[in-house]
C-alpha cells in the first residue's frame, strides 16, 4: 500500500471527528468554564496571525484583563508556543507560534491539539490499518508538547467518555483490513471468505473492493460480486479471510461511495424510491428533533407536540427497525408496505410473549 495513503487516511478522519468533539465540547460545557474560555482563547491566539491584545482577548471572553493576564501565564508554564510581539505603537500583542515547535504537519497548534484529543474517538478502529497510522500521528504530536503541555490537554480528555455498546473490535483483524485496504487502492480483486448472518458454513468467492464505511460502531465493505455483476456490502466482522490477487478490476467512473449510499438509512442498498412518513409522539418528538437522521429528511410539528418526521429511501428495511425502537410512540403513516410490515413485526412479537417466551426468559434470567 502506498505510505502517502497510510498516512493521510487517519489524518483527514481524525480532523472531521475533531471538529465534532470542539463543537461537542463548545455546546455542553458551561460558557463561563475556565477550560471553555481558555480553549477560546487557544484558537483565536492561533487564528490571529498579527496577534491579539490582552483588552481585546478580555472583551471577547468578558473576563477581566487579569484573568486574561492568568491564562496566558498558564500557557506558558504548560509550554506553549505563546509569542509576544510590540506593535510600532507600543501595544503589545499575542499569537501562538505555529512553525519551529512542532514537527512538519499541516495544521495550525490549536488543530494539533484537537487530533490529539480525537484520538479516543478511534478506539473503535484499534488493531486496524487507522488506527497503527493515527497512532503515529498521535506520537507525532505528542512530542511537540512538553509534559506540562500533555498535562493540560489531558484535562480537556477527561471530561468526556465514549460508550462502546455494540462497537466491533478489530483489533484481530489488523492484517485482514489491511488487504482490503490494498484491494480498494489498487483495484485488485480480493479473495473472501465470508459467513453471512444466515449462512450455516463460510463460503469463498472473488470481490472487486470500492471502499469502506464505518457505521454504528462496524465497518463495512463495499464492492462488486462478479458472479451476480452487482455491488454488494459485506459486514469486515464477518470476513474470516481475505486475499489481495493478481487480477486488476476497473472501477466504474460513475460509482461514488457516498453517493451510492446517499439515499440508504445506514449501509444497506436498495433500487427503490420510497417515500417514507413517520408520525413520533411528543414522548420522543424532543429526541427525534434532536439529530439528523438522513440527508432528505423534512421534520414537522405538529399541535398536539408530536412530530412528524419524512424521508425519501431506496429500501425501508433498516428505517423499519429504527422505528420499532421506539414502540408505540412511532406510527407508520407512508407507505402502506412499511406500515404492514411493521405489523406483521409486532404480531410475531406479541404471539412470542403470549406463548410466554418472555416469562421463561424473565425467570431465566433470574436463576
Amino acid at each position: 500500500m502506498p505510505p502517502d495513503y497510510c498516512n493521510a487516511l487517519p489524518v483527514c478522519y481524525a480532523a472531521i471527528v475533531g471538529r465534532k468533539y470542539l463543537r461537542r465540547m463548545d455546546t455542553s460545557m458551561p460558557q463561563d468554564s475556565p477550560l471553555v474560555r481558555q480553549w477560546v482563547l487557544l484558537r483565536t491566539l492561533c487564528a490571529r496571525h498579527y496577534g491579539v491584545t490582552i483588552k481585546e482577548m478580555a472583551q471577547e471572553t468578558g473576563v477581566s484583563e487579569k484573568t486574561i493576564r492568568r491564562d496566558l501565564e498558564m500557557f506558558q508554564q504548560a509550554g506553549f508556543p505563546l509569542i509576544e510581539t510590540v506593535t510600532d505603537h507600543g501595544r503589545k500583542k499575542w499569537r501562538i507560534e505555529s512553525t519551529g515547535h512542532q514537527p512538519d504537519l499541516s495544521f495550525a497548534f490549536d488543530e494539533a491539539v484537537a487530533i490529539y484529543l480525537a484520538r479516543h474517538l478511534m478506539e473503535p478502529l484499534a488493531g486496524t490499518v487507522f488506527w497503527q497510522a493515527a497512532q503515529r500521528a498521535f506520537k507525532k504530536i505528542r512530542a511537540s508538547f512538553g509534559p506540562k503541555a500533555i498535562d493540560y490537554v489531558e484535562r480537556f480528555a477527561g471530561m468526556f467518555h465514549q460508550t462502546m455498546v455494540g462497537t466491533s473490535d478489530y483489533t484481530k483483524k489488523a492484517d485482514l483490513i489491511d488487504e482490503l485496504m490494498i484491494g480498494i487502492e489498487d483495484h485488485r480483486a480480493v479473495f473472501l471468505t465470508y459467513q453471512s448472518l444466515q449462512a450455516t458454513e463460510p463460503v469463498t468467492y472473488d470481490i472487486y473492493p470500492y471502499g469502506l464505511t464505518y457505521h454504528r460502531g462496524s465497518l463495512y465493505l463495499i464492492g462488486k460480486a462478479p458472479d451476480h455483476d452487482e455491488v454488494r456490502i459485506w459486514k469486515v466482522d464477518r470476513i474470516e479471510k481475505a486475499h489481495v490477487e493478481e487480477l486488476r478490476f476497473q472501477m466504474p467512473e460513475d460509482f461514488d461511495l457516498h453517493e451510492h449510499l446517499s439515499k440508504s438509512f445506514g449501509v444497506f442498498h436498495g433500487d427503490g424510491d420510497v417515500h417514507v412518513k413517520v408520525r413520533f409522539s411528543p414522548t420522543v418528538a424532543r429526541y427525534v428533533q434532536e439529530s439528523q437522521w438522513h440527508t432528505s429528511q423534512k421534520l414537522t410539528k405538529q399541535n398536539d407536540g408530536g412530530v412528524v418526521a419524512e424521508f425519501d429511501l431506496d429500501n425501508t428495511e433498516e428505517i423499519k427497525r429504527w422505528i420499532l425502537s421506539f414502540g408505540k410512540h412511532a406510527v407508520v403513516l407512508e407507505p402502506v408496505e412499511l406500515c404492514q410490515a411493521v405489523i406483521e413485526e409486532l404480531t410475531v412479537l406479541a404471539a412470542a410473549y403470549g406463548n410466554g417466551g418472555g416469562r421463561e426468559d424473565t425467570l431465566s434470567a433470574r436463576v
